[in-house]
């Protein structure tokens, strides 16, 4: 009869903690899952946010190259033209100029 009690006791104590290993198993998969959401859901706004940056280097790369283009055509003699006639009103000779009255 005490070695049915041992047995026993082997048996419950053996269940039990196959038990406490598999709670512990399930414990450890929510875990993984549930960080496992959380970094995809990191991943798609880190995503958003190199689309985002993309679009941006390329704005900068064209206005980069507007702003070459403008250097090169404030080089020219037709820029210098254009700023003294606007700004400091000279003109070429024999050119009329017509003003407005109010």
């Amino acid at each position: 009869m005490a070695k049915r009690k041992v047995a026993y006791r082997r048996r419950h104590q053996n269940r039990l903690s196959m038990f406490l290993v598999s709670l512990v198993v399930v414990m450890i998969l929510v875990v993984v899952a549930v960080k496992s959401v959380e970094l995809n859901e990191k991943d798609e706004a880190y995503q958003a946010k190199i689309e985002m940056l993309n679009s941006q280097i390329q704005q900068e790369k064209e206005r980069s190259q507007e702003i070459e283009e403008f250097e090169k055509y404030t080089k020219t003699k037709q820029y210098a033209e254009e700023v003294a006639k606007e700004k400091l009103g000279l003109v070429h000779e024999g050119e009329i100029i017509f003003k407005q009255e109010n």
